[in-house]
């Protein structure tokens, strides 16, 4: 029996696993240029969550979003998608468990590094959007049925990563706004 034969994984329509990894590209590729737009804000969050030696926090801070850039664009062909897929999981795995960390540690207020100038505080909501994350991941590493696409096809994947990435963005400002709305009704 070899390893091929131990492991079967499920064979998804081809439509899901491109749309899941289109969504998930617009994802990568948005956190990744949020990140190299302001360096030095985001080098300040990789800090705060106090998990480096100060001299690897700058090469961490270049790093990552160097590493989300590659794997957004290894999502987009079909060729690629599987490794895009595999390092974007492990790219979210590596940031939730820095995120699960601080938490644990009572560090909630610090700016989780995925919003570019926007502040967001670490929040168990944010582990949860992750898991999501990591799930769509899974999704877009699986193996595709055999079938022809069709133009329809095409339209429902434009449409479904549209999706995936307004309800990232809509995520990410209900986040945002969260720790202001909690302040604003405990000032009363």
């Amino acid at each position: 029996m070899n390893a091929a034969t131990l492991i079967a994984l499920p064979v998804i329509d081809p439509s899901i696993a491109h749309a899941a990894a289109a969504g998930l590209a617009a994802v990568m590729l948005t956190a990744a240029l949020d990140k190299l737009r302001e360096p030095e804000i985001f080098r300040d969050a990789v800090e705060n969550y106090a998990l480096l030696p100060a001299p690897l926090v700058p090469l961490a801070a270049r790093a990552l979003p160097l590493l989300e850039l590659a794997a957004g664009l290894l999502l987009l062909p079909s060729a690629t998608r599987a490794a895009g897929a595999l390092l974007t999981l492990a790219l979210l795995a590596l940031v939730t468990g820095a995120v699960a960390i601080n938490l644990r540690r009572g560090h909630d207020r610090i700016d989780c590094g995925c919003g570019g100038d926007q502040h967001m505080p670490l929040s168990p909501a944010l582990l949860a959007r992750n898991a999501v994350l990591m799930g769509v991941a899974v999704l877009a590493a699986l193996p595709t049925a055999p079938r022809d696409m069709v133009w329809l096809d095409g339209i429902a994947i434009a449409f479904a990563a549209l999706f995936l990435f307004g309800l990232f963005a809509l995520t990410n400002a209900l986040l945002r706004h969260h720790s202001r709305l909690i302040d604003l009704r405990n000032s009363r």
